[in-house]
């Protein structure tokens, strides 16, 4: 690899520097538009959303193509919400870098937990506030500033051939991403994949993201009785649904909360000193609640595995009357450590539940979507770069961290392509409160990422590609 001159690094660093008001009112435009691909959203939103990603980066001026497609979702007859595809091809032997990100947004849930509008970008204590504001329309416009600084700063010099790929589902299950690739596996094959959609250590430490939990999801219907029945007249005797599965879950845990499912693995690798004290903060842990599990706080979140339950159908309170319920509906989360295939995962959890089912109450398992974790090769020249141009961007040595959630597409990449390294960035820090109410984007972080990708882009475009490496 050739080394970057200083005046050429001193010129990225003052473009990305520069771009960072006009990124920001890039963002802010974004993040108005609600682009939930939810279907029981507005689905011209995300359309909307699509093609106002598409003109942001056309405007760029670095892409041969631009374009806004769709990918079939497999076994429907359905199609997946419009994604963002734009291809540069490499000159004289440089790399290709794919970048991604998603446009898609979470549902606000309920307004009226938002200090301000969810989908009203709003500026308090160094914090941009609104829906997608971190997750992930921070990680487009990290995307498109970096490609900004560093055309403003090599102009016709640049070399390197750049793919994006932004994405319009991910909030709802990437259902068309492996068919996407495929259809469009030629343009997007690319030496390393930048995926935009992960988070820092803290506001001021960066963090490049080595393993991801994977998941495996299901509902969970348990029927005991045929029809329901007077709780006075029959309480007692006659088990209704909600107290089988009260128990049948509770068996889900043991008494320390950790996972008491025979045949869930956990993966073990040192992990960073860690602090009770932040986890209450971060998580707005309440001062009488204990943590749950064993071992390292981190340990906890990255590597082993979890099981939560994320919804439930039966009589609400304000519709109760003295019944047994026949029948109770729950949505079961599990997050699954690295090492081990979701699907496996799965199958050991709905083993535990039959095996467990109290008085013969009926159990069936429906909508099961699962996907695999993933561990970075950390020993790749890609992860080396990312991390230089991290402690340069931020001022600060970076971390390698776990995450204790899932971005299971990554399992696509790594299928459709094998050779490429897979770097997981991105622009969210521990208070920026994704998917919940009050999600924000913290303004030095995002300054920070921006040059730091900016510098890696600028040095992946001095590197000449290695033989044998995969070209496009």
């Amino acid at each position: 690899m050739k080394s970057q001159t200083p005046q050429r690094e001193s010129a990225v660093r003052e473009a990305a520097a520069g771009g960072i008001p006009s990124a920001l009112a890039d963002l802010g435009r974004l993040v108005r538009i609600p682009s939930i691909a939810w279907p029981a959203f507005d689905q011209q939103q995300v359309v909307r959303s699509a093609d106002a990603v598409a003109e942001l980066v056309t405007a760029t001026g670095l892409f041969d193509r631009v374009e806004v497609k769709r990918a079939a979702i497999p076994g429907t007859e359905e199609q997946g919400q419009p994604a963002v595809l734009a291809v540069r091809a490499a000159r004289n032997g440089r790399p290709t870098v794919l970048l991604y990100a998603h446009h898609d947004v979470q549902p606000p849930g309920d307004e009226a937990l938002w200090d301000s509008s969810p989908f009203e970008p709003t500026v308090r204590d160094g914090r941009l506030y609104g829906r997608g504001a971190a997750d992930d329309k921070a990680g487009i416009m990290t995307h498109i500033a970096a490609l900004r600084a560093v055309k403003d700063a090599y102009g016709d010099d640049l070399d390197l051939g750049v793919a994006m790929f932004i994405e319009g589902e991910e909030e709802f299950g990437s259902r068309s991403f492996g068919q996407f690739l495929s259809d469009n596996a030629d343009a997007l094959r690319s030496d390393v994949i930048v995926v935009a959609d992960s988070g820092n250590w803290d506001e001021t430490t960066p963090a490049l993201t080595v393993s991801l939990r994977g998941n495996a999801r299901f509902t969970l219907r348990v029927r005991t009785l045929e029809h329901a029945s007077h709780s006075g007249m029959a309480g007692g005797a006659v088990p209704d649904a909600m107290l089988a599965a009260v128990k049948l879950l509770a068996t889900l845990w043991d008494d320390e909360g950790s996972v008491a499912v025979v045949g869930l693995h956990r993966h073990d690798a040192p992990t960073p000193a860690d602090s009770e004290d932040a986890l209450r903060a971060e998580t707005g842990l309440l001062p009488g609640v204990s943590p749950i599990g064993t071992g390292s706080v981190f340990s906890r979140l990255w590597y082993q595995p979890s099981i939560t339950v994320t919804g439930l159908d039966a009589t609400s309170v304000a519709a109760a009357s003295n019944t047994l319920l026949p029948e109770v509906s729950v949505v079961v989360s599990a997050r699954v450590a690295p090492g081990q295939a979701a699907t496996d995962a799965y199958e050991a959890i709905a083993a535990h539940l039959r095996a467990h089912a109290p008085f013969g109450a009926e159990l069936e398992f429906t909508d099961v979507d699962c996907g695999d974790a993933f561990l970075v090769d950390t020993a790749g020249w890609a992860a080396e770069l990312a991390r230089d141009a991290m402690r340069d961007g931020f001022g600060v040595a970076p971390v390698d961290a776990g995450v204790g959630g899932s971005i299971p597409f990554i399992a696509d990449l790594v299928r459709e392509f094998p050779d490429a390294q897979i770097l997981v960035t991105g622009v969210e820090d521990p208070h920026s409160r994704a998917h919940s109410p009050n999600e924000s984007l913290h303004l030095d972080t995002f300054r920070h990422a921006v040059l730091t990708e900016a510098l890696l882009l600028s040095r992946l475009n001095e590197r000449t590609r290695a033989s044998g490496e995969p070209s496009r």
